[in-house]
């Protein structure tokens, strides 16, 4: 619709060729073509690559915005898509423009930008465009110079973008997808090996980073934006294809099915109005496009739109194998993951219940936006709409909003969430299994900034988050908790705020996302006007402390389970964490009505005298429940354990049935 007559992509707001929407149409033009679809549209996929490949021709002055970097690999990759479907002689023509030399092509733009390029180049060495010599030179000169020290030394070989700070866990993929990608397609220079280490352990990493359905981690610049998700189901595939060839059949299926998660999350971001139907939002919401909310300044319709096609046609035509999903860390939990202080956050999950927390936020604007507050920002679950967590957190000129204290401070409201400059938390793994995750967040002023100190514990179960904060300094202001309310995407959501619960959703969907207030006495009201994050307008909510705590349950409920009222009724707090109709938790321990999981040297189930199941030693066990008995046990070592009068040998990971 918005392609002129010399084959360029116009944007619809600004009314010009933006950076590098023509090629990547252009590819995925020719994807469609080629797997037999839209052949109407060759035409315009045609006069896409004529428009682009004589702008490459031209050198860099010719290409929108100078973003040369950007065309070379989605170019050359179309290529092979187009080969066969224009005449020969045209053909030839765009790889004769294709030759173009790379000096001619980049800037001295740095960070992802260059991988773009060094992925471009590799390619344009195997299909004979440049010459190979020539094609390693470059590579190993942007990799020795800049881009090995921005993967290479860091915790868990995650891409350190350093364009906002805290950095950007959205653009992480970039880099690193382009290096994937790199050494993938048989990268043969002499830092090859180095590179394939690192990023085949940073894919590793990317697993814990993921959302249960299959978001990538909030926070930086380009936060939340749909085109991302497709990027990470890339690299994803990608992976997934190199741990199926290396013979990890179960690592490849858990790749498998964290690309598909984030392939299926984004349907919730299509348009079905008008002329925009069948297309996707640039953000996570559904606002207008023209008010461009959650956008960075480079933002706009056209090349991220482009962006999306893109790499969902490098996704298909990455699918080379059959390989059976297995499910995704973050479906399963087990673990905490703590990341580098230039991120500053830390992904917790059990069971499939995740929740992110920001160490802290974001001082001064970068690329238009204020992206990482302080606080928990996220709370996702499997199978569950995690937009509801919500799924992220806000921080604008407005102020800021996350699960985090608000305190009384000189007759003055502060949350926690709009404290970057003054605030900073330290996060403290306690215990870590599959079915419970326990550790503490520590919210304590900056030196030369005043204010109270508290600590919240964290019991993060798969049924729901207890969250107990208190102030641990003397001094006597009022405090609270903020509950981070999502009430509209550009939808006005179905919200509920009750003097001890605030709850919202989305109509007839079933899932519901509860802020529950444990303490007999609740105060919970609205704590001023909405403030707009990247998914929508979150409302704070203040749950008033009860002098020395305040307690809140994190209930993300599905259709058919016990609503808020009556969880908050059985919920109890005990000398070893809680009970509640949901389920317990008992020290290192949690039992739902069919799981029991955690750490010890027998199994008791609730309401019986004796243990149903018990070990020669202490170990890590999951065990299934059926009618109130144990019916399958799994344990993390070779154990003994003891049924009844019947005794049986355990073998670590491996799951047995108790028949």
């Amino acid at each position: 619709m918005h392609q002129d007559a010399s084959g360029a992509v116009i944007d619809v707001y600004l009314h010009r060729e933006v950076q590098y929407a023509t090629p990547y149409f252009a590819y995925a033009v020719g994807t469609l073509v080629k797997a037999g679809r839209a052949r109407d549209l060759l035409p315009r996929g045609i006069a896409a690559m004529e428009h682009s490949t004589d702008q490459f021709a031209q050198g860099r002055q010719a290409i929108p915005d100078q973003h040369g970097e950007f065309f070379i690999a989605a170019l050359t990759e179309a290529l092979d898509v187009y080969h066969g479907l224009v005449p020969e002689d045209e053909w030839q023509r765009w790889r004769m423009r294709l030759a173009t030399p790379i000096a001619q092509i980049v800037g001295p733009n740095r960070n992802n930008w260059m991988t773009y390029a060094m992925k471009g180049e590799w390619l344009r060495s195997k299909a004979g465009l440049v010459p190979h010599e020539d094609a390693v030179r470059f590579i190993e000169k942007c990799w020795k110079e800049e881009q090995r020290d921005r993967i290479v030394p860091t915790p868990g070989h995650l891409y350190h973008d350093r364009s906002s700070d805290p950095d950007t866990l959205s653009v992480e993929v970039v880099g690193r997808g382009n290096l994937l990608a790199l050494v993938a397609d048989g990268y043969d220079g002499p830092s090859a090996a180095e590179m394939r280490a690192t990023v085949l352990d940073g894919g590793r990493t990317a697993l814990l980073l993921q959302d249960p359905i299959g978001e990538l981690a909030a926070n930086g610049r380009t936060d939340d934006h749909v085109w991302a998700d497709i990027g990470e189901s890339l690299a994803f595939q990608v992976l997934a294809n190199e741990a199926w060839q290396s013979g990890d059949r179960y690592l490849a299926g858990q790749f498998q099915e964290a690309s598909n998660l984030g392939f299926e999350e984004i349907q919730r971001f299509r348009h079905t109005d008008g002329d925009w139907a069948g297309s996707f939002y640039i953000t996570k919401n559904h606002f207008d496009p023209a008010l461009r909310v959650g956008y960075q300044d480079a933002s706009h319709i056209s090349n991220y739109t482009g962006s999306l096609m893109f790499h969902l046609a490098e996704l298909y035509n990455a699918q080379r194998f059959a390989i059976p999903p297995e499910p995704a860390p973050a479906e399963l939990g087990g673990y905490a993951l703590a990341l580098d202080s230039s991120f500053d956050a830390v992904m917790a999950d059990a069971g499939g219940i995740q929740v992110q927390m920001n160490l802290r936020g974001q001082i001064e604007k970068t690329s238009g936006n204020y992206w990482t507050p302080l606080g928990m920002v996220r709370f996702s679950r499997a199978g569950w709409d995690s937009r509801l967590g919500p799924a992220d957190g806000a921080l604008t000129e407005m102020g800021g909003v996350t699960f985090a204290p608000v305190f009384e401070q000189n007759g003055k409201w502060r949350r926690m969430g709009d404290l970057s400059s003054e605030y900073r938390a330290e996060w403290h793994a306690e215990f870590v299994h599959p079915a419970l995750v326990r550790g503490s967040i520590e919210w304590h002023p900056l030196g030369g900034h005043t204010g109270p100190s508290f600590e919240t514990k964290l019991w993060i179960t798969p049924d729901g988050v207890l969250a107990e904060t208190r102030k641990t300094s003397d001094d006597a202001d009022e405090w609270a908790m903020t509950w981070p309310l999502l009430v509209d995407d550009g939808r006005p959501l179905m919200k509920n705020v009750t003097g001890a619960v605030a709850s919202t959703s989305y109509d007839g969907t079933g899932d519901e996302e509860n802020f529950i207030d444990l303490g007999g006495d609740a105060r919970v009201m609205a704590d001023g006007p909405t403030i707009r994050s990247t998914y929508g307008d979150l409302l704070a909510v203040r749950a008033a402390a009860r002098n020395p705590v305040q307690q809140t349950f994190v209930y993300p409920r599905s259709a058919g389970q016990p609503p808020a009222a009556e969880v908050r009724r059985s919920l109890r707090r005990t000398a070893r964490g809680f009970t509640s109709v949901l389920g317990a938790v008992d020290d290192d321990t949690y039992t739902s009505a069919t799981m029991v999981g955690g750490e010890g040297t027998s199994i008791t189930l609730p309401h019986q005298d004796r243990p149903a199941l018990e070990f020669d030693r202490r170990c890590g066990f999951l065990a299934r429940i059926d009618r109130g008995k144990i019916v399958g046990v799994e344990t993390d070592r070779d154990v003994t354990a003891h049924v009844g009068k019947r005794t049986v040998v355990l073998h670590a990971h491996e799951p047995w049935d108790l028949k």
